[in-house]
């Protein structure tokens, strides 16, 4: 088989179409470069839901053992439980899943022990580059002692473990309808959510990879709209959306609303320093200009990062930070080897609304405070010129514009970042100001400059 591994290994995964861009034979060199890369002696491997998981998983097992590794198999699980394993294991481990990409895609989320994270600078490129040698010329010669093949089922430590860390039982009873959107919400949250106050709604828990309700993406508006009509319908409290690999949760309100990852991040900012006063929190240069006021008000000290897990993760480790947020719904805790898990957010949320009696709308409001369009995708010809443009207007006085992720510019009242998809012929625009009016100006001027054909 022919194939193209610049095409399927991104910045932080493996990732494309099964079977045309990669198969089983590929995962099995992906196995053996993986121990080869991490000079591990054991591993431990999960996969999600879609069809073509539990035959990859299986040959990078395979791969795995053949160069002497014992690997540990946990089966169905989420990314984040593919984390708890690592961590509580302390062995590299590897998650099949695509996350929220369509049924045909397949891909592999990879990190060492302690869930510290392989990217193309920690481990990645090193990876690719031994699968590609060998897709060329066989594999790898068997070690004189071939690893052990076993499975373990980690599902209620990984629970025992997240409720360990948020303490939800002198909450009120709540309501909470949950859109596990066919991916493995509908796996983790039943053995999460049992025994807590919690009346829960289920929506689309059947397990399947082929997703027949919706795109397992509730960062798309028209995911969420069945969960939105759902939780207005039942009078429920709040709603919860998880992602194909349930590592990532969106909040919807009382109202049917939705409730912007950036006030997720001040909210649970604020509950980690009540627990460890004086920390840092991590927070990506496109969340809100809430979460450095709300960290600082709460006695934190807010570090801005570029957007990206690997990112986040290297300087949590660094500055030993409590907790990190980004734009994208991805929520990293310190007391989870610093990975991303929604469901350990979501445990925040509802303990927050619990401890007391208002709604969730009047609880995210000291958190939301700014005026917000999203992230707005432009298709441009030639991304650097286009960003030029756009530097070259607002250069001058009133203003300051840094480059540590794309370009951000920033002035009293509003702040704009322009970024380059690494992987699209895209532009991303994320504009906030201190209202409505202003933000759609900065927004239209800024996207008229963009998407010029002059």
């Amino acid at each position: 088989m022919t194939v193209d591994l610049s095409q399927i290994v991104k910045a932080y995964d493996v990732r494309g179409v099964v079977p045309d861009q990669w198969d089983e034979d590929l995962a099995e060199l992906f196995g053996a470069a993986f121990v080869r890369v991490t000079d591990a002696d054991a591993i431990v491997i999960g996969h999600d839901m879609r069809p073509s998981s539990p035959g990859l998983a299986d040959a990078f097992a395979r791969g795995a053992a053949r160069l002497g590794a014992d690997v540990t198999l946990i089966g169905l699980c989420s990314t984040d439980q593919l984390y708890f394993a690592s961590g509580s294991f302390g062995l590299p481990g590897a998650m099949f899943t695509a996350s929220h990409n369509p049924a045909q895609y397949n891909g592999i989320k990879m990190c060492r022990a302690g869930a510290a994270p392989v990217g193309q600078d920690t481990g990645l490129a090193e990876i690719r580059e031994l699968a590609e040698r060998w897709s060329e010329t066989g594999a790898p010669e068997a070690a004189a002692t071939p690893g052990t093949v076993t499975e373990r089922d980690t599902l209620a430590d990984y629970a025992a473990h997240l409720k360990a860390l948020v303490d939800l039982t002198a909450i009120r009873p709540l309501k909470v309808v949950v859109d596990a959107g066919n991916g493995m919400g509908g796996h983790t949250v039943p053995t999460v959510f049992e025994g807590l106050p919690l009346d829960v709604v289920p929506m689309y828990f059947e397990l399947d990879g082929t997703f027949p309700n919706h795109e397992a993406n509730p960062l798309d508006p028209k995911n969420i709209v069945d969960l939105q009509a759902r939780v207005r319908a039942e009078g429920a409290d709040l709603g919860l959306a998880f992602d194909g690999d349930a590592d990532r949760c969106f909040v919807v309100d009382e109202r049917g609303e939705g409730v912007s990852p950036s006030a997720i991040t001040a909210l649970v900012a604020a509950r980690e320093l009540a627990k460890h006063p004086g920390g840092t929190i991590i927070h990506n240069l496109i969340t809100s200009w809430s979460v450095p006021e709300v960290v600082r008000e709460n006695g934190g000290e807010p570090v801005r990062t570029r957007v990206g897990h690997s990112f986040i993760k290297e300087e949590m480790a660094k500055t030993g930070a409590i907790f990190g947020g980004e734009h994208s719904a991805h929520y990293y805790f310190r007391d989870f080897w610093n990975a991303d898990t929604g469901m350990l957010a979501a445990l925040h949320v509802l303990a927050a609304l619990g401890g007391q009696e208002g709604t969730l709308s009047d609880l995210v409001e000291a958190y939301d405070r700014y005026a917000s369009s999203g992230e707005i995708n432009s298709t441009v010809a030639d991304q650097a010129a286009s960003a030029a443009k756009v530097r070259a207007a607002y250069e001058g006085e009133g203003v300051t514009l840094d480059e540590l992720d794309g370009l951000t510019v920033t002035a009293a009242d509003w702040w704009f970042n322009l970024r380059a998809s690494n992987t699209e012929p895209l532009l991303r625009l994320n504009v906030e100001a201190r209202d409505e009016a202003t933000m759609a100006k900065i927004r239209d001027e800024v996207l008229a400059l963009v998407r010029a054909t002059d």
